[in-house]
């Protein structure tokens, strides 16, 4: 779910793959993968990887329905995106006898990704991460001294909302995020497909409206760390990312990260071969080479998400593998909830609704 959109000047970056022998074409999000491993990649194998980004499920799901995309690797979100993409019967299963790196993943994540994908038989767990409030901590202070940054209200009470209006909100573009977030704010189920339920979660999402400045799932970062905005819903590590660059800017600003007490959605990337897959063979060594532990780790680095490959903690800095937002401890994990895919008319009633709530209408 890592959502910033930069160029990769190492790589070649197209607007569709390269069909051929000894390409390995990836579809990826942007800034997802440590690109000096992929390097390494290419020099060992001798395969060229084309690599090409996106920054949202929907563009990815979009290429893959319609077939014939020319991908071997791709990365979509477990749930709901992945699962219906399964259900479509999109992927080729995976042939573990060929991934020497395939006991490096960490089976508590494994089995979160069986309860979509029985048996780990079509993908392996790339990244993971919460979707939580990310904050301008100077701003918010200056304009609310005891703001409950912690809390689903920072995002959902109108009261509290409207307070941080002047220096920016956004909001995470994806009704797939947004609703059940607002569903937990309420009480209710995360997962709920009742149309009673999500129209209550439409309306707490309404409520705060005009005070949000723009939904996007990516423009967010610069935003925060530069300090044109102050408040967001958005993906751990992206708000990490957001931090960094903040305290390395010239005007420094200090941005912080919370996991709402209330909980969060879990969500997994996983990585994938498409049905059709021009070079299925050299999609598995590049599967393997993700699981790698260096490749693991140094991608986690770069991107500030927890990954699913236990031999990789050991190479993480602890600012990494010791911080409790990027790895919580099971206190906190117990709050998490995930999301099921739903049904079409399910699908298109939520995404009715997050169209009346993005259009005012």
């Amino acid at each position: 779910m890592r959502l910033f959109a930069a160029l990769v000047p190492a790589l070649v970056l197209m607007a569709g793959p390269v069909l051929g022998q000894g390409k390995v074409n990836v579809y990826n999000w942007s800034d997802y993968i440590a690109e000096d491993q992929l390097k390494i990649f290419e020099k060992d194998t001798g395969i060229k990887v084309n690599y090409t980004t996106y920054d949202s499920n929907e563009i990815l799901d979009a290429k893959l329905k319609t077939g014939r995309s020319g991908y071997d690797v791709v990365v979509p979100t477990a749930s709901p995106f992945f699962v219906r993409q399964l259900a479509a019967g999109l992927f080729l299963p995976i042939d573990k006898s060929k991934l020497k790196n395939w006991g490096n993943l960490d089976p508590e994540i494994m089995a979160a990704l069986a309860r979509y994908d029985p048996g780990n038989a079509h993908a392996i767990p790339w990244m993971w991460g919460t979707t939580g409030i990310g904050y301008n901590v100077g701003e918010i202070k200056k304009r609310m001294p005891d703001a409950p940054v912690d809390s689903l209200k920072m995002i959902f009470d109108p009261a509290i909302v409207s307070k941080f209006k002047d220096c920016g909100v956004m909001m995470l573009d994806s009704a797939t995020d947004v609703l059940p977030a607002a569903l937990n704010y309420l009480g209710l189920d995360p997962d709920s497909k009742k149309p009673e339920d999500l129209a209550k979660a439409a309306d707490i999402v309404k409520a705060v409206r005009p005070f949000v400045r723009k939904f996007h799932s990516s423009e967010y970062i610069n935003a925060l760390a530069g300090g044109s905005v102050c408040l967001v819903l958005g993906f751990s590590g992206d708000i990490f990312q957001a931090q960094d660059r903040a305290a390395k800017a010239k005007d420094k600003q200090e941005i912080a990260y919370a996991i709402p007490k209330e909980g969060s959605l879990l969500w997994i990337d996983v990585a994938a071969i498409p049905k059709d897959a021009p070079d299925p063979n050299e999609a598995l060594r590049f599967l393997d080479f993700m699981l790698e532990p260096k490749v693991a780790a140094a991608s986690s680095e770069l991107t500030g998400y927890a990954n699913a490959n236990t031999a990789a903690t050991a190479l993480l800095p602890k600012d990494i593998s010791g911080n409790p937002l990027i790895y919580p401890p099971a206190s906190v994990r117990a709050r998490f909830y995930t999301i099921t895919a739903g049904t079409a008319d399910q699908v298109r009633e939520r995404t009715r609704l997050w169209t009346t709530i993005k259009t005012g209408r």
